[in-house]
């Protein structure tokens, strides 16, 4: 537990703890804030990652909560240590980011830079860091009445740096993507930005920078009933180490419990076996790509 790790992790390997071993004692947080002298809001911001926690706050904490063994107060203190090491500002924590991203999204993009390994299933459009810049924004311009202009271009240019940040990672990430065939023919922003954003998802799963799977609709599969996912691994215990993003319409949240994470990850994995094999998925997109480029042609040549 005590291995080299970054701030990051390091962080929410703490708070985990806390809040399990929290938890274990069947105490509140009212009730660890009482007994810290501290307020309310601190445990909360503890917990939740959003601030950390000083190892001479840390160890009468551990006391309190019961936990007793020297090794993983060891361990937990190195974490807190390692956690408060100062870090350059990213730029999804600057304050023009911090007023258009959410809490679950920025906490995302956070972790997406850590992941050993990502998981995408997908049932409407492509997870957004394998979207180019013309699908993206053909997409948002869906929610143009309900979101301001600004937000939206906040959006786009943070979906970007998402893109270019993991998709630079190369070999330190394993990325799987798991796609329903609904996700492959809906023209998205018209044929022209379908059949770019066809080719770029044909190349990097031709150049196995990503995994990819289609979900054809003759599969009589358990597909999730809860929309589409992103689920990470943060190290090589998947039962502790991973965490769930969902978004549903306007909102988004993560989710650490490992009774989901693993129900999660156990229905992604029987999908994932039972959807079109790699080969089969990148022919069906070369496929799909001439289809739409013969289309186009035949639209071009008919007479006026």
């Amino acid at each position: 537990m005590a291995e080299a790790v970054s701030p990051t992790v390091a962080r929410r390997r703490v708070r985990l703890a806390l809040r399990e071993a929290r938890e274990k004692a069947t105490l509140t947080q009212q009730q660890v804030a009482d007994k810290m002298e501290w307020s309310l809001s601190k445990v909360i911001r503890i917990e939740n990652g959003d601030v950390t926690i000083a190892p001479n706050d840390l160890r009468p904490l551990l006391g309190y909560l019961g936990i007793k063994d020297k090794t993983i107060i060891s361990a937990l203190l190195i974490d807190a240590r390692v956690a408060r090491t100062r870090q350059r500002q990213a730029w999804y924590q600057k304050p023009q980011m911090r007023e258009i991203l959410s809490d679950s999204y920025r906490k995302l993009i956070e972790y997406e830079a850590e992941a050993t390994a990502i998981r995408y299933f997908s049932i409407y459009f492509l997870p957004g860091p394998l979207q180019l810049p013309a699908y993206s924004e053909a997409l948002f311009s869906l929610w143009a009445e309900e979101i301001p202009e600004s937000t939206i271009n906040g959006m786009l240019d943070a979906r970007r740096q998402r893109r270019e940040s993991l998709l630079s990672r190369g070999a330190s990430v394993e990325l799987f993507v798991l796609l329903d065939e609904s996700v492959l023919m809906r023209p998205i922003g018209g044929t022209k930005v379908l059949i770019d954003q066809l080719r770029e998802l044909h190349r990097l799963a031709s150049s196995s920078v990503i995994r990819l799977r289609m979900v054809p609709f003759h599969l009589d599969a358990p597909v999730t009933n809860n929309a589409s996912f992103d689920l990470l691994s943060l190290d090589a215990n998947d039962a502790e180490g991973m965490l769930l993003y969902h978004e549903n319409g306007l909102t988004d949240e993560v989710i650490e419990t490992q009774s989901t994470t693993r129900r999660h990850r156990n229905r992604y994995d029987k999908v994932w076996h039972e959807a079109t094999n790699e080969s089969d998925t990148i022919d069906f997109i070369q496929a799909r790509i001439h289809h739409l480029e013969a289309a186009a042609t035949d639209r071009r040549q008919e007479p006026l």
